[in-house]
């Protein structure tokens, strides 16, 4: 086994986990209608605990929105003009590279998943179940779309 088959295998290992941590958020998602007792209790702990959640879900979709921001900035090619404007490098024939649109699904990935943290976050500082629900949602769709993405990906670079 080469060095360079090494990392894929462990890639593919990793992406298949991911796809299965994905269809638990939405088989979670699904099934909370059949305890809503314990939704509710999720929903709405104690204040203090409500806006420690709250407030740590805030502080993760920043975090994951001003990741995004710039993985998406660093996959744009930017050349400034005089004037101030960007430009498009003509050299590339106005295609993005493959590392470029890599970085740019990643960043657009981190965007969704932030969606879902400001989503979840106003689950509880509202203190209703739906939000925590649709969070799951998303969550569990972005990663589910994305390791499908990865797992096509992988297969057609054989």
């Amino acid at each position: 086994m080469t060095d360079r088959a090494r990392p894929r295998i462990d890639a593919r290992i990793a992406v298949g986990l991911a796809l299965l941590a994905g269809l638990a958020a939405i088989v979670i998602a699904m099934a909370a209608g059949l305890a809503p007792g314990l939704l509710r209790t999720i929903a709405s702990p104690a204040p203090l605990v409500r806006a420690a959640l709250a407030g740590g879900a805030i502080f993760v979709g920043g975090w994951l929105l001003l990741s995004a921001v710039r993985r998406i900035d660093g996959s744009m090619t930017r050349d400034t003009a005089s004037d101030g404007q960007i430009v498009r490098d003509d050299a590339a024939g106005g295609q993005i590279s493959d590392a470029d649109l890599g970085a740019l699904v990643r960043g657009v990935r981190l965007v969704f998943l932030a969606a879902a943290a400001f989503t979840a976050a106003a689950g509880w500082i509202l203190s209703e179940p739906l939000p925590l629900v649709i969070a799951l949602v998303i969550a569990g769709v972005d990663i589910v779309e994305t390791s499908f993405l990865l797992l096509v990906a992988s297969r057609s670079d054989r």
